[in-house]
């Protein structure tokens, strides 16, 4: 029976991990302190390593991070905040398993119709991924060194009931909900015709349980989809077949800073099915069904 510390657990993914944990037989006791008792981005490491002698976890996961803002804002939150993690483990809680979310947006740019491996290239394209990427390495440093025992889970494009306005379902599911009160014939969104692999939340939060409760790990990076693309415009058509929506859906504008200029992205998921026994279960129509029962976007 594990005791799992987990940060982040009032976000979109950190609630599903939330329950994913909670559900499963192998977790004895779950600690999710909230921002008020001690917050990751902020606070300094003699709290962080006070809480981690405090509550002894035998596993630590970070559902902590930014998908936009400034240079400084994505380094802090993704970068120093893995690196914090690292120096109060190793100082406070030695042997502790040490789990951080990492990104797609680590890979950069990959060729149309290759799935993307643990061992391709990683040249990200903007600040989102190279601060993702520098938590990543130094993760893989620590582990390879034998100072922690630490992974990191490669998260491609997590979607789910509960998603925020921040993806592109989300701000799709927000117009869409405005066009049903305001009568409206269309809505308007920005370019829909990359590939993404959308995974469900619930999917990865099984995939975390199983990286936490693992005797051991043999790899310390792990991608997290569902090892199929499909285009976002297709995406977002289920979602207004669910809405009941039969209007346009005009595309204007431009993309997420962090993915505009990657037109293709999808996971080899091979490493965690062969050496976790994970595999995604629910399948993208059935995420946009629940999606949509879930309500308006937080």
């Amino acid at each position: 029976m594990s005791r799992v510390l987990l940060f982040g657990s009032s976000g979109f993914i950190g609630a599903h991990v939330r329950a994913a944990l909670a559900a499963d037989p192998g977790v004895g006791e779950l600690i999710s302190p909230g921002r008020d008792r001690y917050d990751l981005v902020e606070g300094d490491r003699d709290g962080l390593t006070g809480l981690l002698r405090e509550t002894a976890p035998d596993a630590v996961i970070c559902c902590v991070g930014r998908l936009g803002g400034t240079n400084e804002e994505l380094t802090r939150a993704n970068t120093l905040v893995a690196a914090k993690l690292l120096d109060a483990v190793e100082a406070a809680a030695p042997g502790t398993r040490l789990v951080r979310l990492g990104s797609a947006g680590e890979y950069g740019v990959v060729a149309h119709g290759h799935a993307v491996t643990e061992n391709d290239p990683t040249e990200p394209i903007g600040a989102y991924g190279i601060s993702h990427l520098a938590g990543t390495r130094l993760f893989e440093l620590a582990a390879r060194t034998g100072r922690v025992d630490a992974v990191s889970v490669r998260v491609f494009n997590p979607i789910g009931p509960g998603q925020s306005a921040e993806n592109v379902l989300g701000r799709a599911q927000l117009r869409l909900r405005e066009a049903a009160q305001l009568g409206a014939s269309e809505i308007v969104l920005g370019p829909l015709g990359a590939y993404r692999d959308f995974v469900d939340v619930r999917d990865l939060a099984a995939l975390l349980c199983s990286v936490v409760l693992a005797p051991s790990l043999p790899s310390r990076v792990y991608n997290a989809g569902s090892g199929e693309a499909a285009q976002v415009r297709t995406a977002v058509q289920l979602l207004a077949e669910q809405a009941g929506f039969t209007g346009e859906i005009r595309e204007h504008g431009s993309g997420p800073q962090r993915s505009a200029a990657v037109d293709w992205i999808q996971a080899d998921i091979s490493r965690a099915a062969g050496e976790l026994g994970w595999a995604p279960a629910v399948g993208l129509a059935t995420t946009i069904k629940d999606i949509w029962a879930a309500g308006a976007p937080g």
